[in-house]
């Protein structure tokens, strides 16, 4: 009889686990489905595929080799240079196939979260809303619309997986099962960074809801969660994880220097200390408004510079008292404190003291983060309801319920509206305008999109905005540059192409522009000149070369002309310009020494 009851209890557990991860999948789908008809947004995704030789070529030798090697979109991910390769092998350049990946990406993430979290806490509803909170909310949609934030699923997939072989390997302790946690994580940090992190949240998980940390807090014993046999000090869970530890900090030293050699990170000349701490503060506090009210998302919000003192204060003194409260709950609310300090912690690395980039917070920084602000959210509203006997309990329960699905269905619609605006460059673009007229990026871009789809006059419109709000704006400056040529205004085109020279010296390709407006008008030297200021940037190319060598032999220099298309030559045999111009100006030379005899 009690076997029977045991086999019914475990059939019911499997049928509500399978419900509840049919709902999940559903609901993902239903809202992020759309994606499958969206087009390729000129922010990033150029650089991650459109604009990546080794990733259109699909999945090959050279290309893995590439993908390893590479500091390219200055970061070292190559696992998620590896998972382009894949789709453009799979699907070629297919956008929506593209997207689709990341949607399934996600959906693999929220059953993750879902039973990672039933396992370690034995909850069964809580763990379903947290990871329903995490399919729908509109936060993440950046992470997933945005085919270029591949990292994002891709890494927090590996995030997921170390936390289920973590799970595991405390079930059943061995070397093996550690072996595994620990490929996970370095899958993870192979696909992006933000994984630095994670050493510190399996500590959290350690203490709760795993309950194998003992800890003294102000000199309160707090090791009635489990048995004393089963519990370890702190330094002993520390020691555990010094691989870890060892695996972040080489993570972060070639991050930085990545990020560092693509000019990603922003000086302390543009934003000094205190601008940072102050945004960071202030960002800490708008990302928890967001996540009650996700109201006016957009791709990109412009560093507002120093913030006002009294923001910054009140922002600061908040997160203090927060922290206060959860301390004081360590005891009788421990997921209140792991959630918090989840939250806290793992916006660090993108809180922006180191600033990369010129944002001052971005939506996808919270794919990860927001999962301790769900477990607080799960946990703690059913937790005060019964503490404080808030309503009898047929009617609470009624009430949780009720709450539960307007939060869904709430979610779910601003979901879906969110994605639409990234349908393509002119929606999300157009998007960010509407919320944030001074939004320099935005405007920036949709010129750039707007010279592609036949409208310069328009994108020139964008580009004089963008320059109005940062007047250095170098992308915008070459986008004049361009949409001159097409208005056949060449001299104005040479002015802004040098005026992105003086932001930038080594802008190749104003210098290749230059080189080719020059050799139009005539001006051969100056042609020549920028040419080789573009071979200095990239030595390996043989069409720069190539180029040199037809200016260099249409003013007579044939020698020199034929040093640089048998240089070329040497790096591709077969680039036939090169082999047809070489062929030229040797007959040349032998015309030349026939008349001379």
């Amino acid at each position: 009889m009690v076997q029977k009851n045991n086999d019914e209890k475990t059939f019911l557990n499997i049928r509500c686990d399978l419900l509840i991860c049919l709902f999940l999948v559903i609901a993902t789908i239903a809202v992020y489905g759309q994606v499958r008809e969206f087009s390729f947004v000129n922010l990033d995704d150029n650089l991650y595929l459109t604009d990546r030789p080794y990733v259109l070529a699909g999945i090959t030798i050279d290309g893995v080799i590439w993908a390893f090697h590479t500091i390219d979109a200055s970061n070292w991910h190559p696992l998620t240079w590896l998972s382009h390769m894949l789709d453009v092998e799979l699907y070629g350049m297919n956008p929506g196939q593209h997207h689709i990946t990341n949607v399934l990406f996600h959906i693999a993430n929220t059953l993750l979260l879902f039973f990672v979290l039933k396992r370690m806490t034995r909850n069964l509803w809580q763990s379903s809303f947290v990871a329903a909170l995490f399919a729908l909310h509109p936060l993440h949609v950046e992470s997933v619309a945005w085919i270029a934030e591949r990292k994002d699923v891709l890494s927090t997939f590996f995030w997921l997986t170390t936390m289920w072989m973590y799970m595991r390997y405390i079930e059943y302790p061995g070397i093996k099962r550690y072996l595994q946690v620990l490929i996970c994580f370095t899958l993870g940090l192979l696909s992006k960074p933000m994984l630095v992190t994670l050493p510190f949240v399996l500590i959290l998980m350690d203490y709760w809801p795993l309950r194998r940390l003992r800890i003294s807090i102000c000199e309160l014993k707090i090791q009635n969660f489990s048995e004393q046999s089963s519990m370890l000090n702190l330094n002993s869970l520390i020691l555990e994880k010094l691989p870890f530890f060892a695996l972040t900090l080489v993570s972060c030293i070639v991050t930085f220097f990545a990020q560092k050699s693509g000019g990603a990170v922003v000086s302390m000349e543009v934003y000094s200390f205190n601008m940072r701490i102050a945004n960071a503060l202030a960002s800490y506090v708008s990302y928890l408004y967001k996540t009650i009210w996700p109201y006016q998302l957009i791709v990109s919000y412009p560093h507002p510079g120093m913030l006002p003192l009294w923001k910054a204060t009140l922002a600061c003194l908040l997160l203090i008292l927060i922290s206060l409260l959860a301390l004081r709950t360590v005891k009788n609310a421990p997921y209140f404190v792991v959630g918090w300090l989840w939250y806290l912690g793992t916006l660090v690395p993108v809180i922006g003291l180191v600033q990369v980039g010129r944002q001052a917070m971005a939506d996808r920084y919270t794919y990860v983060p927001l999962i301790g602000i769900f477990i607080i959210i799960a946990w703690g509203i059913p937790d005060l309801l019964e503490r404080y006997k808030i309503l009898q309990n047929g009617l609470r329960k009624l009430v949780i319920i009720v709450s539960t699905g307007a939060i869904l269905s709430f979610f779910m619609l601003t979901t879906w509206f969110q994605i639409q605006y990234w349908r393509n460059s002119i929606t999300l673009f157009e998007h960010a305008i509407y919320v944030n007229p001074d939004n320099a990026l935005a405007h920036n871009n949709l010129a750039f999109r707007l010279a592609q789809t036949g409208k310069p006059d328009e994108a020139v419109k964008h580009y004089t905005e963008a320059l109005r709000i940062n007047p250095n704006y170098l992308d915008s400056f070459y986008g004049m540059g361009l949409v001159s040529i097409t208005h056949g205004k060449l001299d104005k085109a040479v002015e802004y192409f040098i005026r992105v020279l003086s932001i930038n010296p080594e802008h190749l390709l104003s210098h290749l522009n230059l080189g080719i407006l020059y050799f139009n008008i005539g001006k051969l030297d100056k042609a020549v000149e920028h040419y080789t200021a573009a071979l200095s940037i990239n030595p390996k190319s043989f069409e720069i070369h190539t180029k040199i060598g037809f200016i260099l032999n249409k003013i007579g220099k044939n020698e020199e002309a034929i040093a640089h298309y048998q240089y070329a030559l040497r790096i591709n045999p077969d680039y036939e310009p090169a082999f047809q111009n070489l062929n030229d100006a040797l007959e040349t030379i032998k015309i030349k020494h026939n008349d001379n005899e």
